[in-house]
């Protein structure tokens, strides 16, 4: 079994920028537990925003989106793959550095007073992820990047089907942001623009040729 890993691996070294998320998941945490607020992110909109412990759905379904669409671009196609994992990956990368240099959070959170199932979940993500490190919005920004490259690919056998499920769980995603109280609106319009201009940067721009001055890349043989 470890052996078929290694040998799968080794013929097709792209997969090896799933590693990133080693360092990404490390100094995310940090920030979370050693950051301490000093901007705090609200406009006008956010009040406007009624809370609703039923958008805990679309919020968690970023996860299995996130784990679907590397998986399916890993197995399916180098490019595509090495595209995603560019966009969301630069973005994420840029949202920690913006957290270092402009640390941020909110002051949003409303009282959970309901009480089924779907509040209880949205009371243990209160506890466990702060009210920090939200602007740009990081579950958006990667969100609006796989959307993105679901919607330009060119590899599903029923495209219409994919890339509007996709759309739509996209957006369902982002709005659950704003209504969990996890994001202020202005967090979910500049971490769009994130993407929206990494966007240009990976269709637009020979991004690679930097890479293959550097150990990555390996990424590209």
């Amino acid at each position: 079994m470890m052996r078929s890993i290694k040998s799968w691996l080794h013929d097709h070294p792209y997969s090896y920028a799933l590693f990133y998320f080693i360092p990404y998941l490390i100094i995310f945490e940090l920030l979370e537990t050693f950051v301490v607020p000093k901007y705090y992110i609200h406009c006008f909109i956010d009040d406007m925003i009624p809370f609703h412990e039923s958008f805990v759905i679309p919020y968690f379904t970023w996860f299995p989106l996130l784990a679907i669409s590397l998986g399916y671009f890993l197995f399916h196609s180098r490019k595509e793959f090495l595209e995603l994992c560019f966009m969301m990956f630069t973005g994420m990368s840029i949202c920690l550095f913006i957290y270092m240099i402009l640390p941020n959070g909110l002051d949003l959170r409303v009282n959970i007073t309901h009480t089924n199932w779907l509040a209880d979940i949205a009371r243990l993500l209160q506890q466990i992820d702060t009210p920090t490190n939200v602007c740009p919005s990081i579950h958006v920004a990667s969100t609006i990047a796989i959307c993105f490259v679901v919607c330009r690919s060119h590899l599903f056998q029923h495209p219409f089907l994919v890339k509007s499920a996709c759309l739509i769980i996209s957006v369902f995603i982002c709005i659950s942001t704003m209504v969990l109280k996890q994001h202020s609106f202005i967090d979910v319009i500049l971490g769009f623009a994130l993407s929206s201009l990494l966007y240009y940067v990976t269709y637009h721009t020979n991004w690679q040729k930097y890479f293959m001055k550097t150990p990555l890349r390996i990424l590209f043989s």
